[in-house]
């Protein structure tokens, strides 16, 4: 292959725009970790997305997208912390659009990017074996978005390597983040009321979403070691 074409090939539509998307993410990322600023604290999160009135709601959605592209910025408590800021419902489906982007965006990345790049950005990588098939595929992206057994963003980015269909991908992101988004939005909206009900509940949920991922990685429950490597 010719240089030019080499060239031509590197620096087309797909590859501009997935890194235009990058460089957004890492430009708004060292915003946000601006000390001064002091949003990425609980309390310095709750205030600066009240002080921005309407355009708070469109502000959380905006950094939980970026949550799941980037790893250093934590998703499920800044959903808790939604959960006290405007109760868990209306923080639920705040979350859920922002997560659901937020895997768009990396799925695209992923594919685009290919396994080397996004490798260099994340220092992990995750392998799908295709050999059972995308229905299966989806599947475990489905249980692994209800519970934490891997990162969100790297399932995101393999499923986007390993060419996973777009619809059955968004379909088993989709439905697998309601359950536990809102059991997380659920868990702020009890705090910020302290009923001994909720507190209750959150604690087993807490334990459940803890103990059980543990439980699928260490006994292989589902057989995610035959179809699942990280590097």
């Amino acid at each position: 292959m010719k240089r030019q074409e080499r060239i031509k090939i590197l620096f087309n539509r797909q590859n501009a725009f997935a890194l235009g998307i990058l460089l957004l993410c890492l430009a708004v990322c060292y915003w946000l970790l601006n000390p001064q600023l002091n949003i990425l604290t609980p309390e310095g999160f709750r205030q600066t997305v009240k002080n921005l009135g309407l355009l708070g709601p469109f502000v959380y959605i905006g950094i939980l997208a970026l949550s799941v592209v980037i790893s250093p910025i934590p998703s499920a408590p800044l959903a808790v912390i939604a959960g006290t800021i405007w109760g868990t419902f209306i923080a639920g489906v705040y979350s859920i659009i922002g997560g659901f982007l937020g895997g768009l965006i990396a799925y695209f990345l992923g594919r685009t990017l290919g396994r080397s790049a996004i490798k260099a950005l994340t220092g992990k990588i995750i392998y799908f074996s295709k050999n059972k098939g995308e229905a299966y595929l989806s599947w475990l992206i489905f249980i692994t978005r209800m519970l934490p057994i891997f990162s969100f963003d790297l399932i995101s980015y393999a499923a986007g390597i390993a060419g996973l269909s777009l619809p059955k991908y968004a379909l088993a992101t989709f439905l697998g983040m309601i359950p536990s988004t809102f059991l997380l939005t659920y868990m702020g909206g009890a705090l910020s009321v302290g009923t001994p009900l909720g507190m209750a509940i959150s604690v087993i949920f807490l334990i459940v979403i803890i103990v059980l991922p543990w439980l699928i990685r260490r006994y292989n429950w589902l057989g995610m070691r035959d179809i699942v490597r990280m590097e």
